[in-house]
């Protein structure tokens, strides 16, 4: 991916990765992402799920959706995702940060209307946000299809920006007997916990290993 205008920070340039593996790796890890754009001139922005497969990005959403029928019209949007690692504890609070890894990407949608690809990436996003389930459940009926919108977005123009390592401090402040250094974060998909209906069967396979 070359950069762009629309992908070149700001500030901490030295920070941004253009390459797939990056780009591909960050967005494969989030399990969701904010999807931006302008409507009738006024700002949106919309949380949801999604999923990767080679170089699309895949959205869906309820076909009487305003924010998705606006979208698939073809008008530009920016959608981006971050994953935090760590909080950056300096010795001042000027000098706080976040270890993170981010991306951004600008793209128009697609909107899929074969029937077979539009299941197939309703189990993409499926099975990214529960692994292997798909099968397991009941299957999805054709009118749950109609009444889904399934929006693919080429990732061509994104970059990624990442920020790693241990707080960096003003020289004349490092001998300070203060404090300093990283405090990690991780996301954890914990033991599932059964609704009544379910209290009384044995977990599916695919959810023991969570």
């Amino acid at each position: 991916m070359q950069p762009t205008p629309r992908t070149t920070p700001s500030r901490s340039a030295k920070r941004a990765h253009y390459d797939e593996e990056t780009v591909y790796s960050i967005l494969d890890e989030s399990l969701f992402c904010t999807a931006s754009c302008v409507i009738d001139g006024q700002p949106f922005s919309i949380p949801t799920a999604f999923a990767r497969y080679a170089n699309y990005l895949y959205l869906h959403g309820s076909v009487g959706s305003h924010f998705i029928r606006a979208i698939e019209t073809g008008i530009t949007v920016c959608i981006s995702v971050m994953l935090t690692d760590a909080l950056v504890v300096a010795k001042s609070a000027f000098h706080h940060s976040v270890n993170y890894r981010s991306v951004v990407l600008f793209s128009t949608a697609e909107k899929v209307v074969e029937y077979e690809k539009k299941v197939e990436a309703l189990r993409w996003i499926t099975e990214k946000i529960v692994p292997e389930s798909w099968d397991y459940l009941r299957p999805i009926t054709e009118s749950e299809v109609k009444k889904t919108t399934v929006l693919a977005f080429k990732i061509e123009e994104a970059s990624a920006k990442l920020r790693t390592g241990m707080p960096i401090d003003e020289e004349e402040d490092l001998e300070l007997p203060i404090w300093s250094g990283l405090i990690p974060l991780r996301t954890v998909r914990e033991k599932p916990i059964s609704d009544e209906l379910s209290k009384n069967l044995s977990l599916p396979k695919h959810l023991i290993h969570l």
